[in-house]
């Protein structure tokens, strides 16, 4: 089997530390019309938007799966571990028609270790989110946002030719918003810490489901 290029050169001990194409600049991917407004994904700037997205982990409906509640350190660690990484995660806030309302991380599936339980493809685009507001959450924003990020990572991917996701098994809500969003259940995995749904978008099927 041979490796993806990009997965050698990571390791490469002559490449710095951090590459700023893995995902393919989200930071300029603009912004996409939606049927609950204009939607674009904004990475996030620790100094600016801690605060809110602390506020958000300390939901308790959003703190039983993300499981990062308490102090705004907590929060601010695993923020920054992705920001001070290669690229291969990219940490976003969701603005809808100007107003930030949820938290995204956009990663390379391929190069995370998510890889190692299911058939990954080089390429393969991963997908966390959380809807930061409980008044937002009741009106089933997630499946409208959730295929309108699908969709621009497609659309800005062309490498890509599957998002993927890995709700945990628990989180019903979750995965009906990925089913309602024309994901697909491949299979469940056994991941550290939980049992997840692996949900897939395949390029092939994206104007089918």
């Amino acid at each position: 089997m041979r490796l993806p290029d990009e997965f050698v050169a990571l390791f490469s001990a002559d490449r710095p530390a951090r590459t700023d194409d893995l995902l393919d600049h989200i930071g300029t991917w603009g912004s996409v019309p939606t049927p609950m407004g204009t939607f674009q994904l904004v990475p996030v700037r620790v100094e600016r938007d801690l605060p809110l997205i602390h506020g958000w982990m300390n939901d308790p409906a959003v703190a039983a799966f993300w499981e990062l509640a308490g102090h705004p350190n907590e929060t601010e660690k695993h923020v920054r571990a992705q920001l001070d990484g290669d690229g291969r995660s990219v940490p976003c806030l969701g603005v809808q028609d100007g107003t930030p309302l949820s938290y995204w991380e956009i990663y390379r599936a391929d190069l995370d270790p998510l890889a190692r339980h299911y058939p990954a493809r080089p390429h393969d685009t991963g997908i966390h989110l959380l809807i930061g507001d409980a008044e937002h959450r009741a009106r089933r924003l997630g499946s409208t946002l959730l295929r309108a990020v699908a969709d621009q990572i497609l659309d800005r991917r062309p490498a890509c030719a599957r998002v993927v996701a890995e709700p945990d098994l628990r989180n019903t809500p979750s995965v009906a918003a990925f089913l309602s969003a024309g994901f697909r259940f491949d299979s469940e995995v056994d991941l550290p810490g939980k049992r997840a749904a692996l949900m897939v978008r395949d390029r092939v099927l994206r104007h089918a489901l």
